[in-house]
């Protein structure tokens, strides 16, 4: 008797461009029936080489004081470029002398290629950790230059002029939607009846490229509440899941920011909820989700919709922190829409599950307190 896939009977859509035939195989080896359906261009990263070059002149006619990297390609990328144009001799020896801030280990890694070295980067990867390790220091007169990755960080630099700083952003690439957009027209239609069991997301681009899709053809209410509701948004790392924050979408992402181990997750994770959930709380209690039934220790827990809503959303991401606003956009509708109403919710789930279920985590949003969560 042949011993059943992990991932059999199970159908997910797959969004990446880059890397999709290792994304796809490392799926289907494992049993999943595979809908892919390119978020951007296979050539997404468009470099502009005029705009680069004038925004590197500019970057050249003052001193830096500190530089901000975000992405390793975005780094190697313009550091070809300035290679090509005769001036990175130049441009290196400007951000060298400059207070570096890196997002994540392949900004780093990039950096160190060329010989410069990063003071400080956060082990989140996330860029809104880099903006509070600046947030309550003073930046008056500071020269700021802010790397783009592919999309705008206008408001990243807004936040930083409001703290006193003179930024300027360069645009190595921008990131191009895919040249055939009928394949994520039919997986909007697939999300947004139900028939896939998940998604995957390999880059924030790529979840602001479906939702741009999904409001085109008028289905973006229906993606979303298919989102909240059956389907897993899968993503590669905590960068692309805060892309779904503003939607209210419950994400799930693993660990170390690796597509093996995002496809590893979705092998416990879609299994556990097709039999429904079991997660031990770092309280000691077990917690048992089946269907609309919720069970502590084995017995009954009766929640109202506002609570049970705010917990099928905290234990899609288990130990993770979700944001008072995606907890918000799941409550029913009828519920006051206001940040009380979520605090509301979360009190009445602690005085069904115990006090220490649910972590306040400052100025974030709250998560589910599982075993070995600090």
């Amino acid at each position: 008797m042949t011993e059943s896939l992990p991932l059999s009977g199970f159908r997910i859509g797959v969004t990446a461009a880059r890397k999709v035939e290792e994304q796809v195989a490392l799926l289907e080896r494992r049993g999943a029936a595979v809908e892919w359906a390119p978020a951007l261009s296979t050539d997404p990263n468009h470099v502009e080489d005029d705009e680069l070059r004038a925004a590197t002149d500019e970057v050249l006619s003052r001193p830096v004081d500190m530089f901000l990297a975000t992405t390793g390609i975005g780094m190697k990328t313009w550091f070809a470029a300035a290679e090509r144009w005769g001036i990175l001799p130049e441009l290196l020896a400007s951000l060298e002398s400059a207070e570096i801030l890196a997002r994540g280990p392949k900004s780093v890694g990039a950096l160190r290629r060329f010989g410069l070295r990063e003071l400080w980067a956060p082990e989140s990867e996330c860029f809104e950790d880099v903006l509070l390790h600046l947030r309550g220091r003073s930046l008056d007169g500071m020269r700021i230059v802010v790397q783009e990755h592919g999309q705008s960080l206008s408001m990243v630099a807004h936040a930083l002029r409001r703290q006193g700083a003179d930024v300027t952003t360069v645009t190595v690439y921008r990131v191009e939607s895919a040249d055939d957009p009928e394949p994520m027209f039919k997986l909007i239609d697939l999300i947004a009846d139900g028939e896939l069991d998940a998604v995957t997301f390999t880059s924030a681009p790529a979840v602001a490229a479906l939702m741009e899709a999904a409001g085109s053809t008028g289905r973006r209410e229906h993606v979303v509440s298919a989102f909240q509701a059956d389907v897993v948004a899968s993503c590669v790392g905590p960068v692309t899941a805060a892309a779904f924050e503003m939607w209210g979408v419950p994400t799930i992402y693993p660990e170390r920011s690796r597509l093996a181990a995002m496809v590893k997750q979705l092998e416990t994770e879609l299994p556990s909820r097709r039999s429904g959930l079991a997660i031990e709380l770092a309280s000691g209690h077990q917690l048992l989700l089946h269907g609309e039934d919720v069970l502590l220790d084995g017995l009954e827990v009766k929640l109202s919709p506002a609570p049970a809503a705010v917990l099928q959303a905290l234990v899609a991401n288990p130990g993770n922190v979700v944001s008072r606003q995606a907890l918000l956009a799941m409550l029913p509708s009828g519920t006051a829409s206001s940040e009380h109403a979520v605090e509301m919710a979360v009190a009445r789930l602690r005085a069904a599950l115990g006090t220490r279920a649910v972590q306040t985590v400052v100025k974030r949003g709250y998560r589910l307190a599982v075993g070995g969560a600090p």
